[in-house]
């Protein structure tokens, strides 16, 4: 009888143990792959809770410029990529302290927060209820590598916001997993990261969850909609960013004072 470290939660397929490293400097982490979907975990992570004693680990220096960058992308993406052009509700699940959802709003697009373990900071009065209704599209970046399931979890977060579509980042790695000491995506003394993947292995994630897969520049989709590989390409690449940047602004209304304006009048006068 199989355990249940020894079934890919993606796939079903066999995993078979590839190496060792050490996490949080004191624990040993076995690493498993599967060998149908190459999916790569930590097999029984349990120093987790540990891991996640401040959400957003402090060896993050990377949290502002990813963010700035990701809001460049997306923007781009969901207003040339998306039919909607801009217009409707957009939800950043794991949204950590706000930063994506103000920056989002900031573009003008309408975006609300969503995180079970982080304070929302920079997003306050802009946190999801099912309430608000439906959103066009869920974000998730930097998420998956960091769940023990992810296709519950892509069905949970999908399902929560009524959206077709999801947008979201993580490193791939290619050929054999990389050895320990040989990729800084493992995030080996924080302990949070416990699961990579291939891109092949998004496709089969894709297929058991009956969405399109797309991946273009470091953005990945989840999603029942079509869309042109070119063009996800090009709407994504820097140079088009950059020569696109001030147009959209322009076209898009920012949301930055109208949600100043908001939050001034939900102050209650003493």
């Amino acid at each position: 009888m199989q355990d249940n470290f020894s079934v890919c939660p993606i796939c079903s397929g066999g995993m078979s143990y590839m190496f060792s490293a050490e996490i949080l400097r004191k624990y040993e982490a076995k690493y498993d792959v599967c060998d149908v979907c190459a999916y790569l975990r930590i097999r029984d992570p349990h120093w987790l809770e540990e891991a996640y004693s401040s959400a957003i680990a402090d060896a993050d220096t990377g949290l502002v410029v990813r963010n700035v960058t990701i809001s460049e992308k997306l923007s781009s993406l969901l207003f040339w990529g998306m039919a909607e052009r801009g217009s409707g509700q957009y939800l950043d699940s794991a949204g950590g302290y706000g930063m994506l959802t103000r920056l989002m709003r900031d573009y003008g697009f309408d975006f609300y927060w969503y995180d079970k373990y982080c304070e929302n900071i920079l997003a306050r009065g802009f946190e999801y209820s099912t309430d608000a209704g439906r959103c066009l599209a869920v974000t998730a970046m930097e998420v998956l590598e960091h769940v023990t399931d992810p296709v519950s979890h892509i069905v949970e977060v999908l399902g929560s916001a009524n959206a077709d579509t999801l947008i979201f980042s993580t490193e791939l790695y290619e050929g054999a997993p990389p050895k320990p000491e040989e990729w800084w995506y493992y995030s080996l003394p924080t302990g949070q990261h416990i699961g990579f993947f291939q891109h092949r292995t998004l496709q089969v994630l894709a297929a058991k969850l009956s969405l399109n897969f797309y991946s273009a520049n470091g953005v990945h989709l989840l999603t029942k909609r079509r869309f042109n590989d070119k063009w996800l390409r090009i709407i994504t690449n820097p140079y088009f960013l950059k020569a696109t940047a001030p147009i959209l602004r322009r076209l898009m209304k920012s949301k930055t004072m109208d949600d100043h304006r908001k939050m001034l009048d939900s102050v209650s006068i003493s």
